[in-house]
């Protein structure tokens, strides 16, 4: 019913691209919007393990061509638990290429982007029955293309649109300060953003997108997306475009004190965190499409998820600094007689470079509450098991981990989670992978590390 005029429209924006007069922006960004690909370690001389390639990075930059491969990987365990005690690992191998066509064919304010992967590994949080998953990377085993976009910016920034192929979980509902967590909710984004099929990556999904920039501490920005609720079997390459549901239409309004608007994206990184800045979001996700929820066979029309994110630079030692402590806070709601899961709340703090090293370093406290409504409804993400969905209920998860990068950055967690009735289940990784070990037992503890790498 939806997808063909989905596709028209999708075909339009496309045409208007191709014919829109170029209008020359005062500044520009060296990077588009950015997406989950984007490093919280900086590009300088040791952004990459291989250096600079004789000063071929360089030209190529300089030409408007930016490229990146990265290694990522999650490796975790349950040292106690119901289950049998298991070690899970979950990788990742990112190639992405970003071309400013204002320095390559003077087409000021024109951009492109796109990103495929490599993943695959072992899904902890499925095999223990987790509500939240204790890796913000695992889903499914896959080679593909992620995303792409074209991007065009209008009227020194204040207006930017793109087009393309892109997940709508990485820019709305994305945790701020995710680079500096781990675990799903806080590692990547809100995990009830599923509940109206919401896209994540990488299955992404085709998309459109307008945001507009009003004053210079608050930005407006829309997405129209194509529902696609078994992404991975349609489309398991990512090069074929799939229009096979709704229209998903999501949005949110933006307050960034100390921050020019036009400048902030989805996720933060080092050299953003100088000074007193904040970002302080409302959105919602509206899906028109047939949902049914038990008792009921009766399916019903319509779904839709509000949130609340904060996140804000709390103390520095100097005030134009990065040093200091950085707090973060987040709540979403959907209505419980459709969303068995149907509220979330995250919060953490997190301590920028507590160490006196030359090397960036953080520290970080995170923690999550996820609530089940009364009655019990359906669990859109596929890949999570019938029978492990059917006896996952309210949870709660807290985690401590530090964090310090050179070429490399490695990470060690301690964390545990704890059920309902009383009992604590915890998990082990080390690094960054999808992992499938928790279970419920009657008191656990666990530890894990991360190591990121960016090489090229």
């Amino acid at each position: 019913m939806y997808g063909r005029p989905l596709h028209l429209l999708f075909l339009l924006w496309s045409v208007l691209w191709a014919l829109a007069v170029p209008v020359y922006s005062q500044t520009a960004q060296d990077e588009p919007l950015s997406g989950p690909d984007s490093h919280e370690t900086g590009q300088g001389p040791h952004g990459h393990l291989f250096g600079d390639w004789g000063g071929e990075r360089t030209r190529l930059l300089e030409r408007g061509v930016s490229f990146d491969f990265q290694y990522v990987s999650d490796s975790l365990s349950n040292i106690k638990s119901e289950q049998i005690e298991r070690f899970a690992s979950w990788n990742r191998i990112r190639g992405t290429v970003d071309i400013d066509f204002g320095a390559l064919i003077e087409q000021p304010g024109l951009y492109f982007h796109a990103t495929a992967l490599w993943q695959g590994g072992a899904n902890l949080g499925t095999y223990l029955g987790l509500l939240t998953s204790p890796s913000g990377m695992s889903s499914a085993d896959t080679c593909r293309l992620d995303s792409w976009w074209i991007e065009k910016r209008w009227l020194d920034e204040r207006v930017t649109a793109r087009v393309g192929q892109f997940a709508g979980q990485d820019v709305y509902g994305a945790q701020h300060y995710s680079a500096s967590f781990i675990f799903e909710p806080m590692g990547y984004a809100l995990g009830n953003l599923f509940t109206t099929f919401e896209s994540f990556d990488p299955p992404s999904t085709p998309a459109v997108e307008v945001r507009v920039v009003p004053i210079h501490y608050l930005y407006v920005k829309s997405m129209v997306e194509a529902e696609d609720r078994e992404p991975f079997a349609h489309n398991p390459t990512g090069l074929v475009p799939q229009f096979r549901g709704v229209p998903i239409s999501i949005s949110e309004i933006g307050f960034t004190p100390g921050k020019n608007a036009a400048s902030v994206r989805a996720f933060d990184d080092v050299e953003g965190r100088k000074g007193y800045s904040g970002l302080y979001r409302f959105g919602a996700s509206y899906n028109p499409g047939k949902f049914t929820a038990p008792p009921s066979a009766t399916p019903r029309s319509g779904n839709y998820l509000l949130y609340w994110m904060a996140s804000q630079a709390l103390w520095r030692v100097d005030p134009k600094g990065a040093k200091g402590l950085d707090g973060t806070f987040a709540y979403d709601w959907s209505p419980a007689n459709i969303n068995r899961n149907n509220t979330m709340l995250t919060a953490g703090l997190r301590f920028n470079e507590p160490l006196p090293l030359r090397i960036h370093n953080t520290m970080s406290l995170g923690y999550v509450q996820n609530a089940s409504s009364a009655k019990p409804a359906r669990q859109p993400r596929s890949t999570t098991p019938t029978s492990a969905r059917s006896t996952r209920s309210a949870s709660t998860l807290a985690s401590l981990s530090w964090s310090w990068s050179c070429w490399r950055e490695r990470r060690s967690t301690k964390a545990s989670r704890e059920s309902p009735s009383g009992s604590t289940n915890c998990w082990k990784w080390p690094s960054r992978l999808p992992t499938d070990w928790m279970q419920r037992t009657r008191k656990e503890s666990s530890t894990e590390t991360s190591s990121r790498r960016t090489f090229s």
